[in-house]
């Protein structure tokens, strides 16, 4: 993804607290995904990367993604639906509350992220906190894969 499809003034998104921003496109979470996951973070358990024993132990009968996979992916879902905010000098990443992996993803699921615009604080003069509810769901499961508050923050 490139980066935000949209530009608001800060005005205009904040009179969206309370209301979904927007959904991403569904993401596929394939064994070639999960193994380059693995790789890059040495996390190599075999209930991500071997799925003869993952389907001998697991109720998914195969492989699940990384937790730490799946919230990874949310940066890519944010820009397709977070906007950008008119004459913000830089966004900062500034964390999350209450992250809770809900639910595993098996291999070959698909995915998407719900943004919620909850919160935005004020930290001082030039600085605002924006907090987004984030679920990210799997296609056809009752429960989420994640559900958490992301934090930016924002200089304006």
């Amino acid at each position: 993804m490139e980066g935000p499809v949209r530009t608001v003034s800060f005005e205009a998104l904040a009179a969206q607290v309370g209301q979904e921003i927007g959904v991403s496109a569904w993401t596929r979470i394939d064994q070639p995904m999960i193994d380059a996951f693995a790789k890059l973070t040495g996390d190599s358990h075999f209930i991500h990367v071997d799925p003869a024993r993952a389907a001998a132990v697991l109720p998914s009968k195969g492989t699940i993604a990384h937790g730490f996979l799946t919230l990874s992916l949310l940066s890519n879902m944010a820009y397709q639906v977070c906007p950008t905010i008119e004459g913000v000098r830089f966004p900062l990443n500034y964390g999350f509350n209450r992250l809770r992996f809900v639910a595993p993803v098996p291999v070959g699921s698909r995915v998407r992220a719900h943004f919620v615009l909850h919160q935005i604080e004020r930290i001082d003069d030039v600085q605002r906190q924006i907090i987004y509810t984030v679920t990210v769901e799997i296609e056809g499961a009752a429960k989420p894969a994640l559900v958490a508050e992301w934090l930016t923050r924002i200089t304006l």
